[in-house]
């Protein structure tokens, strides 16, 4: 365990699931701390005022229509995504990487902002979805697909861990290409409510976790999740052997992470 993990150990942040919003949580942790960084930030997916997507038999989808995901504007989502970013990296240590998964609505401004903070993007893995929700407007091709951008913290440190005999398990071929198929969260993965509601709108399947800390980190290392859901990357990495330290800033979500995590 490095010094600032150890720090981070004292100040009560090791394995641990912080309630609040991830900017100011992270400003309190201490520099170069954490191995490995998943962050799967708002995707800003809102739809205009009043405006809804109905399926062909009239019903409307339950899309993402949380708080946590609404911003003013794209300069405003960029101010976002710059701060949380500039902080992260700022805990990193330099051998760090950090996977930022997102759509095509989001994916591509994060990847800007990754690389004008001096990240070094190492690869883009697409997540191809075996059970992609339809496009019921039938009017653009069906989103199969999520982008996932792998980067090192420091450009110049080759020591950033990867696990290439496990990666060629994956992906296309023999190669280890970066395209994974997985399935969308379903079935009892899927976490509900009190009402048997999906709890969490984007809910990451665990096998998407799996590949990304087994691949990139190694048993006692740190992995953070800036943006907890409903745990997923620290119920992963708590199974996987690996320390966690995960923030959410959503009280709805905690109990169920708490449950989920006690589980373990």
């Amino acid at each position: 365990m490095s010094e600032s993990t150890k720090k981070l150990a004292e100040l009560g942040f090791l394995d641990k699931l912080v309630l609040g919003d991830a900017i100011d949580v992270l400003k309190g942790l201490p520099d170069q701390c954490v191995d490995l960084v998943f962050a799967d930030p708002p995707y800003n997916l809102q739809l205009k005022e009043g405006k809804k997507l109905i399926r062909w038999n009239r019903t409307v989808v339950d899309g993402v229509k949380e708080d946590w995901d609404r911003f003013a504007s794209f300069e405003d989502y960029d101010r976002f995504t710059v701060a949380w970013l500039t902080e992260v990296r700022r805990v990193m240590r330099p051998h760090a990487t950090i996977w930022a998964i997102g759509t095509y609505h989001n994916i591509y401004r994060i990847g800007k902002a990754m690389q004008d903070l001096g990240f070094w993007i190492l690869n883009d893995v697409i997540w191809l979805k075996t059970n992609p929700v339809p496009n019921f407007l039938k009017v653009r091709f069906t989103n199969a697909t999520e982008t996932l951008i792998w980067a090192v913290r420091d450009r110049n440190d080759k020591r950033y861990y990867f696990d290439k005999a496990l990666a060629k398990k994956f992906g296309i071929g023999k190669v280890g290409a970066n395209v994974w198929e997985i399935p969308l969260c379903i079935g009892k993965q899927r976490l509900k409510d009190g009402d048997g509601v999906k709890l969490h709108s984007t809910q990451k399947p665990e096998r998407l976790l799996e590949r990304v800390i087994q691949i990139s980190s190694k048993p006692g290392d740190l992995v953070l999740d800036p943006f907890a859901g409903t745990g997923t990357t620290a119920f992963v990495a708590k199974r996987l052997g690996r320390n966690f330290l995960t923030i959410e800033k959503n009280p709805r979500y905690i109990p169920y992470i708490e449950k989920r995590l006690g589980s373990l």
